[in-house]
């Protein structure tokens, strides 16, 4: 089914963004010294939001929509924990967002490296939702 198909793709590519954050930028940036750190991290969160959050919610509606042709329940499942990426963004991510993004520059320390570093754990839990939305998906389609 094509819309299954999209379902996935849109999945597994939240997923591999999600997952390449936490095992390669987020270790990388990590090796900056602490101005350099929030300096990075401010427009790599900014840009990664903004390719992520559209991914989530295609990826729903693909999911969604393929439910609702094949009245197969993981197509819905896979599509209910790719978008609760939204609200585990919300409820768990934001507060530490908002204060990293009206953190001024001149202010990084050790203070802005540790919340940069629960941000990366924090995240972490995005990879895993994206993962298992992609194996509801996989197993839809089979």
């Amino acid at each position: 089914m094509l819309v299954g198909d999209f379902a996935l793709v849109t999945a597994a590519l939240f997923t591999g963004a999600a997952i390449y954050i936490n095992v390669a930028e987020q270790p990388a940036r990590l090796g900056l010294d602490d101005r350099g750190l929030l300096q990075e991290w401010k427009p790599a969160y900014g840009r990664g939001f903004a390719m992520q959050a559209p991914l989530a919610l295609i990826g729903f509606i693909f999911g969604a929509w393929a439910w609702r042709l094949s009245g197969n329940w993981r197509w819905l499942a896979g599509a209910m924990v790719l978008i609760s990426n939204w609200p585990y963004t919300f409820i768990v991510i934001l507060r530490t967002n908002n204060v990293l993004m009206t953190m001024p520059l001149e202010s990084a320390s050790a203070e802005s490296r540790g919340l940069i570093e629960k941000w990366g754990r924090l995240h972490a839990g995005r990879s895993a939702l994206g993962a298992l939305a992609t194996v509801f998906f996989v197993w839809a389609a089979n």
